[in-house]
């Protein structure tokens, strides 16, 4: 037998024993499977760094792959240490370079400026009412949509439930008892004098009634505090359990869960984060803030040198704190906490709470990006697996990666997901300007030194100045601001019901 009949022949033997393994999984034949004859297909290599996204892309690619004959993906797991760097030197050698790849937001200026960001060929998909504000000026840049908004990180209020609906009942119980006791002395001074009406009788009997979940809910919710004031006030009337070693307890060590002081009131960069000329964190309203912020030292007695997110986290888990400020990935660990038995609590997402009556607050995010390489060949593909990845509602990426899509309409199972779906909405992106990018850890610094009794202006003064004089490239000097009143800020802190 010649080689090529012999060749050929193998081949044949391979396609009869791999249709017949099809065929046993699949119910059909390769002859039917025309996937299997795909040479031609064209490839996407999708960088990222994040293992745990590996579940998610990998059914992706495999379903993306049923719906479109042309294109399939590759998803690729690469190191995050200098991973835009190594974007480049592979796309610059052509060696297996990614056609799309996952980076933060902060990161876009970097990668645009370096050619590795292609402004996408935006025909309305992220304008049609599916991208958040805060999604939408992630992926901007000098009035440029140069990636597509894919997942995001941000933080709010968590709180156990049920500490709350504990001390509602409590609460409504005390309420009853209180009813019933005067309606009891009622009906004994009306036997001593006359014998009630019938609308008196109603009215004792109505008194004596039981505790229903809806009004254990609805105590619940109005209990719930609107910002930090109410939290104080909150700690000054609760009965806490033996467990509870802090009524509210969040790391002050990072700046990601401390932004929200001050995020309502800070401009760096404008809404996209990419304008150097819109650049103000020494104001007084920023001032006050911090001196909010400094207060609550008083009454929250957290040491920074005891404490990180790790530790919060778990303290929350086991009972010891009723309020904290988390990122969403606490929602899996209590799911994990559960799941072992070391954990009998329920918990709730509510939205960022305000400082005071007069001062808002506004929580930090980061955007995970999908960006089309400036230097594909097969960016038009790459865009198509883009969109397809961002318009999927079906909620895998939280079942099988614990990430939260960035754009709307996903269907979650727990709705307590939707709470940081919509604080996402309304937070401050990462901005993108390299020129700030140490912002962050000089912030971090201020905070820790203000939590520890530092002057609250001067300390913003000098960060101020900082990224000022890094912006402008000369010495750069700000002009005192004048102290807020400390006496109206602790007022408002602390003020009466009354």
């Amino acid at each position: 037998m010649k080689l090529r009949v012999r060749i050929i022949s193998i081949i044949f033997v391979a396609l009869a024993l791999a249709g017949t393994y099809v065929y046993a999984r699949s119910d059909r034949s390769i002859f039917e499977d025309y996937s299997f004859f795909s040479r031609n297909k064209t490839t996407v290599r999708l960088w990222y760094t994040d293992d745990s996204l590996t579940p998610y892309l990998q059914s992706k690619a495999v379903a993306y792959s049923e719906l479109n004959s042309k294109v399939r993906i590759e998803p690729v797991l690469v190191s995050g240490l200098e991973y835009l760097e190594a974007v480049g030197k592979a796309s610059a050698n052509e060696d297996n370079f990614p056609d799309l790849y996952i980076i933060t937001n902060d990161s876009l200026e970097k990668a645009y400026l370096a050619g590795l960001a292609k402004e996408i060929e935006d025909d309305g998909f992220l304008l049609k009412g599916d991208f958040p504000a805060a999604a939408l000026n992630s992926v901007t840049y000098k009035n440029k949509k140069v990636a597509y908004p894919f997942y995001f990180e941000t933080s709010t209020l968590i709180y156990n439930k049920t500490y709350l609906e504990n001390m509602a009942t409590e609460n409504l119980q005390s309420e009853i008892d209180i009813q019933e006791g005067e309606a009891a002395q009622a009906e004994i001074d009306a036997v001593e004098s006359e014998e009630p009406s019938e609308e008196e009788a109603l009215e004792v009997e109505d008194t004596s009634s039981e505790i229903t979940q809806g009004m254990i809910d609805e105590a619940v919710a109005e209990s719930l505090p609107l910002n930090i004031s109410d939290i104080l006030k909150f700690a000054e009337n609760y009965n806490a359990p033996e467990q509870v070693e802090a009524v509210f307890e969040w790391d002050v060590t990072d700046i990601f869960y401390n932004y929200f002081f001050v995020g309502n009131y800070m401009n760096v960069g404008g809404d996209a984060g990419d304008d150097l000329e819109l650049f103000d964190i020494y104001n007084t309203d920023t001032i006050s803030c911090m001196k909010i912020y400094q207060q609550l030292n008083q009454f929250f007695a957290i040491d920074p040198k005891q404490i990180d997110y790790d530790t919060i986290v778990q303290d929350f888990i086991d009972g010891k704190a009723v309020f904290t400020i988390a990122t969403t990935d606490i929602m899996k660990k209590i799911e994990d906490a559960k799941a072992l038995g070391e954990c009998d609590f329920e918990f709730e997402v509510a939205d960022m709470p305000g400082l005071t009556d007069d001062f808002g607050s506004r929580t930090m995010s980061v955007t995970e990006c999908l960006v089309v390489n400036g230097y594909s060949e097969n960016s038009s593909e790459a865009e198509e697996v883009a969109r397809y990845l961002c318009g999927d509602n079906s909620g895998d990426i939280y079942k099988l990666s614990n990430k939260l899509a960035a754009h709307d309409g996903v269907n979650y199972e727990d709705p307590r997901l939707n709470t940081f779906v919509s604080v996402y909405a309304d937070s401050v992106p990462m901005p993108k300007t390299i020129e700030t990018s140490n912002l962050w850890m000089e912030l971090e610094i201020a905070f820790t030194n203000i939590w520890n009794g530092a002057d609250c202006n001067s300390t913003l003064k000098a960060v101020s100045e900082s990224i000022k004089t890094q912006i402008t490239g000369t010495e750069y000097t700000e002009t005192t601001i004048p102290d807020p009143d400390d006496e109206a800020i602790t007022a408002g802190l602390v003020e009466d019901d009354d």
